[in-house]
């Protein structure tokens, strides 16, 4: 059985697998069944999904969520080098990179930016969001705003830190979602429990040490081929194509009769199962004929600009709808990610915003309307902000020290923000989260005690389990 070329088999058969559920079927990880989770919550889960919505390349918090009016009052003038000393954690003062005085030409990167857009109060709480996100700012009495995030990592291998909390340059460690997909059982049999969409770059695994079975299975919106590999090579009728998958199902039975105690081949046999069941369940979610022209608008599907981002997120309610524990999506294509603004940050975050803001607003109307939102969470995230400094003539170079998300749904208070970055949103000063808070914080929704999921061999830092954020916890 380990000696067939089981890809060359399988693409050339009728039956047809996406590229990451094969590859999750032809390696499993091989830690002993009374290792793994029991695939319960721990405790009674305010939450049962996650949707994921990660801005590549790094949003800057000034002009987002985080206004800082001390920038347009000392517009042009230096910050004091003695500020680039503090840290959030003394113990990680050697994994903290100094924003540098000059770039490669000489110039200074020091000099205070004046912010690049308005801001306004918005709902009954009044917090203040950027005019480039009006629609998601008409919703923030539901979000949970935090103010003070952190990370270590200074480029956008920072992506990589704040999907699994560990630096890019340290040995590679599951993934939120893949640790999700790790920690509870399914609640629909028929759908992957973790979904990707979007551009990956850095690191396109998620399980690492766990297996490539819980890797996300990346989809794309296409009803036709959402998933690579997905289809037969050789046109075959439906009884053709099952009694193919009949036949490989035997062969495997008789296997595990030879060779009962091997926990690799059972789960085989079920990711077999859940792939031949995806080619037709997958499709029909992401065909939206049956959603009404009211709902396709609310997702900006009638907009050129907002329509690619829109038609994810509208999946991605379907997909929760249905069961699947985790969907990730990022935007912003490119290898650092469109957000990446050292220039042109007025004109380009702008755009950018307008492709999201729409959309966003209208997956949480949506949720909302559907009696989905108190049971899925929504998190916007991103790898790091931008220096309150400028780089070139009108840029924000990357910012590590202090940075904001939000979050919403799924039990968590909404109109509130949390935490804070100091006058000139450089450092986070007040209620300082590292990222693996955040993931702390969905895993406590989902009913998870996070110091519980771990494997025999691998061990795991303190600052990997991270805590709860109960400040945003209804």
């Amino acid at each position: 059985m380990h000696s067939i070329d089981r890809r060359k088999l399988l693409t050339q058969s009728g039956l047809g697998f996406g590229a990451l559920a094969l590859s999750a079927m032809l390696q499993r990880e091989t830690m002993a069944e009374s290792e793994k989770p029991s695939g319960l919550p721990d405790f009674a889960p305010k939450a049962k999904s996650v949707i994921w919505l990660f801005m590549r390349g790094g949003v800057s918090h000034m002009e987002s969520f985080d206004p800082k009016p001390t920038l347009n009052k000392f517009a042009g003038k230096s910050i004091p080098e003695t500020s680039f000393a503090k840290v959030q954690d003394p113990k990680l003062l050697d994994r903290v990179r100094v924003v540098v005085v000059n770039d490669a030409n000489g110039q200074e990167r020091n000099k205070l930016f004046p912010l690049q857009v308005g801001f306004q109060p918005r709902g009954q709480s009044g917090i203040e969001v950027s005019d480039w996100f009006p629609h998601i700012g008409s919703c923030v009495d539901d979000l949970a705003v935090l103010r003070s995030m952190w990370t270590t990592d200074d480029n956008h291998g920072a992506q990589v830190q704040f999907h699994s909390g560990r630096h890019m340059l340290d040995p590679r460690a599951p993934t939120i979602g893949a640790w999700v997909n790790f920690g509870l059982g399914t609640l629909n049999a028929n759908l992957p429990q973790f979904i990707s969409m979007g551009p990956r770059f850095f690191d396109r695994g998620d399980g690492h040490y766990l297996g490539p079975s819980y890797d996300a299975v990346p989809l794309k919106i296409d009803p036709k081929n959402p998933l690579d590999y997905a289809k037969p090579e050789v046109t075959l009728r439906a009884g053709e194509q099952a009694a193919e998958f009949k036949l490989l199902g035997k062969l495997n039975r008789l296997t595990q009769f030879q060779y009962p105690t091997d926990p690799q081949l059972e789960a085989r046999i079920q990711s077999y199962e859940l792939a031949y069941r995806m080619q037709t369940s997958v499709p029909d979610i992401i065909r939206f004929q049956d959603e009404s022209a009211n709902t396709q608008r609310l997702y900006g599907l009638d907009q050129k600009e907002t329509r690619p981002f829109g038609e994810q997120l509208l999946a991605a309610r379907r997909f929760v709808e249905k069961g699947v524990r985790f969907v990730q999506i990022m935007h912003g294509g490119g290898a650092a990610g469109a957000w990446d603004q050292h220039s042109g940050l007025r004109k380009k975050h702008p755009e950018l915003a307008m492709q999201v803001d729409r959309p966003i607003a209208g997956l949480l109307r949506d949720l909302k309307q559907r009696g989905l939102f108190d049971e899925t969470i929504v998190v916007f995230a991103t790898e790091f902000g931008r220096t309150p400094g400028s780089q070139g003539a009108d840029g924000r170079d990357h910012h590590p020290h202090g940075f904001s998300i939000w979050m919403a749904g799924g039990g968590l208070k909404g109109g509130i923000a949390h935490g804070a970055t100091d006058e000139i949103g450089y450092h986070a000063v007040e209620d300082a989260h590292y990222v693996t808070d955040v993931h702390a914080t969905l895993l406590h929704q989902l009913g998870l005690n996070a110091r519980k999921l771990h494997v025999d061999g691998h061990k795991r830092l303190e600052i990997d389990y991270g805590n709860p954020i109960h400040q945003i916890i209804a």
